[in-house]
């Protein structure tokens, strides 16, 4: 079996664990981080311990906590998955406000997007992203994903909606 710790540059992409609450909390606690993406902010770090429980190991589905090298500071997590009604894989990401602009989210999603071409001969991957946050469009773009179309999605508690651009990419083997 392929290990679940990938190794890059600056960063290890590693499996999260209950101990990682604080650390958890850190982005997924900061409303200038939770403002667009699909979960409500969490309230405390009892939230993100309960969250870390919660998550259960799939086959075609993974969730990587991003830690730092040089200070083993975990500054965000990300999850890849095939999903099939689109027939490619799906990437989410978050990370730390004080990390942003950095280079790091770039970094840690050619990682988890080299680390299922190698794993199952992955091609094709999709994800969205709110037209408010044009930072993470320019992520996508920067790993070889392409605009496909306007569209919106919201919170997991309904509470608010986004417009979002639609990415798509067909990828060779290796990520540059």
């Amino acid at each position: 079996m392929t290990s679940l710790l990938i190794e890059t540059q600056r960063l290890r992409l590693r499996p999260l664990k209950e101990d990682d609450a604080a650390a958890v909390f850190a982005w997924m606690g900061d409303e200038r981080v939770a403002k667009y993406m699909r979960y409500t902010r969490f309230q405390s770090v009892s939230q993100a311990k309960e969250w870390l429980k919660s998550i259960k190991s799939q086959e075609k589905s993974f969730l990587f906590g991003f830690e730092r090298k040089s200070d083993r500071l975990l500054i965000g997590s990300g999850a890849v998955g095939y999903v099939a009604d689109e027939n490619a894989w799906g990437l989410g990401y978050n990370i730390r406000h004080d990390c942003w602009n950095q280079g790091y989210t770039t970094e840690a999603v050619k990682a988890m997007m080299q680390f299922v071409i190698d794993r199952f001969d992955a091609r094709c991957f999709y994800t969205e992203h709110a037209l408010e946050n044009p930072a993470s469009g320019r992520v996508l773009e920067k790993c070889g994903l392409s605009f496909s179309h306007y569209g919106e999605y919201a919170k997991e508690d309904q509470s608010r909606s986004f417009r979002a651009g639609f990415y798509r990419g067909y990828v060779g083997t290796d990520i540059k």
